[in-house]
């Protein structure tokens, strides 16, 4: 049954602009029915099922998660889920009262934050003292390292002859021996021995995700990897089951994941497999139109691509020059792979870091626009970083856009002790400089990358704003001439990550426009930017339909 809607006497963001004092919304058949003066629109909807007086609070689209793990996130969330846990006591006794009911063969989860532990690293005895013999697999916020036990390490016959994988190192102490901590493609030395997920432990996650990105006001977003990575396995089927069911309220997207041993050879075979894989996706209503590249790794880790060393190197070997991270594809193949998906009709979404990535992904961008002329692709780096100066203009000049993960353009703890110390002054200032960008001529989208971090939009809304994190608030901006205002954050949350989502309906509050709509309970346009992270929604609506309901969640 068809519910209809009338929004009244408060601030109205249509996705573009604020409208006029003493607009209103109308919503019927999952649509907005009419925008205009309350009288106006009372014309065409004089008996609303649902008549909302917004009290002065705010009616905005639904927010469009750009760069998210949503069916990652979800199955995390419901093993041991160690994303609110904050310092080391904490963390363990998350673990130990997992472990205590855990009936699998094997402990899996994650979300502990590197800077809860000294050096980001912490041990396999650590692990071991509240897992017992069970071996345990647990992912960092991250995702780009995994804490494993001693009963994980010796499943995976890791010892200190084990020789680090081109893409990936393991942790060590000073006579080699491997500590516990897996950085990138070294998470692949142990994952393959987990059972993955099965088809109901999946449905279940992707269902909890929804249901969390929702009670953010959050009504598309992004998948940011469909493919192997990590233990997990393409999520498309499970996607393609809840789109028929439906049972997706949210208007997702996805990205189709390039592996990260992919070699020149490999390229005919990849385009014509995300070929037949985007036509069967579609045949289920589910558009995957992007193929997600990652160039580099993560700065905390000293695995994000750099021009100029790390100025300290990783606590495995003090002794050694610093490096400059890792190089996922060579420069050869990501122009090659850029070529040939570019030609063949796909956005590229490519994950850049440190500054040598960017400069990567910007050269196999332009390689691409050489070879093949204009071709439509809205493709997008997402995370940015580091960005050396010299390549700021050039984001406007090949028309990209700007996939910005705002939340981390600020000194929190990861910042100021993994992080700033060994990038230096001059590239810590050279971080997240988004206004940069934008002003280049850049498109600016904005996600989250959760469960990396929070998938809640006003906190990273905040910090774009304010470049300070809401729990640091009188810590020092992060380069704060890079801050963006408050109406391009929420025009980069709906309108922007609606369209590089290709939603041609996303985003926006207009006639006819499919009815996706949050009732925010205040309005951010009219209180202090130090309050925004504290904006929270009261209802979210998807298609015209209730998905979030804050009244209902406190019952």
């Amino acid at each position: 049954m068809s519910e209809t809607w009338l929004f009244h006497s408060g601030t109205i963001f249509d996705g573009d602009i604020l409208l006029d004092p003493g607009s209103a919304v109308a919503v019927r058949d999952g649509r907005v029915l009419a925008v205009g003066p309350v009288a106006q629109v009372r014309n065409a909807l004089p008996a609303p099922e649902h008549d909302v007086s917004l009290k002065g609070r705010a009616l905005s689209p639904g927010f469009t998660d750009a760069h998210v793990h949503t069916l990652m996130g979800g199955v995390e969330s419901l093993a041991c889920d160690l994303t609110s846990a904050h310092g080391i006591d904490a963390t363990l006794a998350v673990i130990t009262s997992h472990a205590a009911g855990n009936t699998k063969d094997w402990i899996t989860g994650g979300g502990w934050s590197m800077s809860d532990f000294p050096g980001g690293t912490p041990t396999a005895e650590l692990l071991d003292a509240v897992t017992d013999r069970t071996p345990a697999y647990l992912i960092n916020r991250d995702h780009h390292g995994a804490w494993v036990n001693t009963a994980a390490l010796h499943l995976a016959g890791i010892t200190a002859a084990t020789l680090d994988p081109p893409d990936g190192r393991i942790e060590r102490d000073g006579r080699g021996n491997p500590t516990g901590m897996l950085h990138e493609g070294a998470m692949d030395l142990v994952s393959p021995l987990i059972p993955p997920p099965d088809a109901a432990t999946l449905r279940a996650g992707l269902s909890a995700g929804q249901a969390r990105l929702h009670s953010f006001g959050v009504t598309g977003w992004q998948e940011a990897i469909l493919g192997n990575y990590a233990g997990y396995r393409d999520g498309s089927a499970i996607y393609r089951s809840l789109y028929a069911e439906g049972k997706l309220t949210g208007q997702a997207a996805g990205a189709l994941w390039v592996p990260r041993e992919t070699t020149l050879g490999d390229v005919p075979e990849l385009v014509g497999d995300f070929l037949e894989r985007r036509r069967e996706n579609a045949a289920a209503g589910f558009r995957t139109t992007t193929a997600k590249i990652m160039v580099d790794g993560v700065a905390e880790n000293q695995s994000a691509a750099m021009l100029d060393p790390y100025l300290h190197t990783c606590n495995c070997d003090p002794d050694s020059r610093g490096s400059t991270g890792l190089r996922y594809l060579s420069p050869e193949v990501l122009s090659a792979v850029a070529i040939a998906l570019d030609a063949a009709g796909f956005d590229l979404h490519l994950h850049v870091i440190g500054d040598a990535a960017a400069r990567m992904g910007l050269d196999a961008l332009e390689a691409a626009r050489a070879a093949n002329g204009i071709t439509g692709g809205r493709h997008h780096l997402a995370h940015l970083q580091v960005i050396h100066p010299n390549d700021v203009a050039r984001f406007g000049k090949l028309g990209l856009s700007i996939n910005a993960q705002a939340l981390w353009a600020c000194n929190d703890d990861q910042m100021t002790e993994l992080t700033a110390p060994f990038l230096g002054k001059e590239r810590t200032g050279w971080q997240y400089p988004f206004r940069s960008l934008m002003d280049s001529g850049a498109h600016l989208v904005m996600g989250s990358d959760w469960p990396v971090s929070t998938p809640n939009p006003f906190e990273a809304i905040h910090v774009a704003v304010n470049r300070t994190h809401p729990d640091h608030p009188e810590a020092e901006p992060l380069v704060p001439h890079q801050a963006i205002t408050l109406m391009e954050a929420m025009r980069g949350y709906t309108q922007g990550s609606a369209w590089i989502n290709r939603d041609i309906e996303g985003g926006t509050l207009r006639p006819g426009s499919r009815a996706d709509i949050i009732m925010l309970d205040a309005d951010p346009f009219a209180i202090d930017s130090s309050d925004l992270h504290a904006v929270a929604v009261e209802l979210t609506l998807a298609a015209g339909h209730v998905v979030y309901s804050r009244a209902a969640a406190r019952v």
